[in-house]
């Protein structure tokens, strides 16, 4: 998932979603990938469903994408206690939120690279769509998942390099701060001197897609029951 109005992960295009970080096959595996794009993404369905994130990324982005969620899992083949979800960046920041504020929904996440305090990210991005902190800071606070940590009760985990150059790494010690004050249990990955990307040094991308399979099969089992 992404979630952030930047970008679409639904797209006008036919052919097999590939989950690029799964050690894999997830079809074969027994896994059943869905992407939904909430309220704000730059889809082709009008100004008002573009301008309606203004000043509430966090809220009806997270909400659309929680809502979409229980409509598909309301299908009988679904295995409602085998709920995961995943994202990069602005994905990151969706699943914490997900995780945080609908807990009873998914019971595992991976997060990478997330903002975790609206405030801290580059204001060409965030005032675009979420006006000037001096005027509205409220609505950067409450849509930030730092806010929500305390709703956490599924299976957590959290990945950032140290040397992000786009989602600063003070979002991931200052959600950890609050995650460790609240006594939440999570597992935590940090990728030292990578950039947004996690890319670089030897063996980095094998170690992640490792990580990243690895928790989602011990986390959220693959196949029928």
């Amino acid at each position: 998932m992404y979630g952030e109005p930047g970008a679409s992960t639904v797209e006008d295009s036919y052919g097999n979603h590939d989950n690029f970080l799964y050690k894999g096959d997830m079809a074969t595996d027994g896994y059943i990938q869905v992407s939904v794009d909430n309220r704000g993404t730059p889809s082709l369905k009008g100004a008002a469903w573009r301008k309606a994130i203004y000043r509430k990324i966090g809220k009806i982005n997270i909400r659309d994408m929680a809502m979409a969620a229980k409509k598909i899992l309301a299908q009988p083949y679904y295995d409602k206690d085998r709920v995961a979800v995943w994202g990069w960046s602005g994905g990151g920041s969706s699943t914490l939120h997900l995780m945080f504020q609908y807990p009873d929904i998914f019971k595992t996440g991976i997060a990478i690279s997330a903002v975790g305090n609206q405030l801290f990210y580059d204001n060409i991005y965030q005032e675009r769509y979420m006006g000037l902190p001096q005027e509205n800071k409220e609505d950067f606070i409450s849509g930030s998942p730092v806010t929500y940590v305390k709703g956490l009760k599924g299976n957590l985990l959290y990945i950032h390099g140290t040397g992000d150059d786009n989602v600063h790494y003070s979002n991931a010690e200052y959600l950890i701060n609050e995650l460790v004050k609240y006594n939440k249990q999570f597992q935590f990955m940090a990728y030292p001197n990578r950039t947004h990307s996690i890319s670089e040094g030897e063996g980095t991308f094998l170690h992640l897609s490792t990580l990243y399979t690895n928790f989602l099969q011990k986390n959220c089992a693959p196949g029928a029951k």
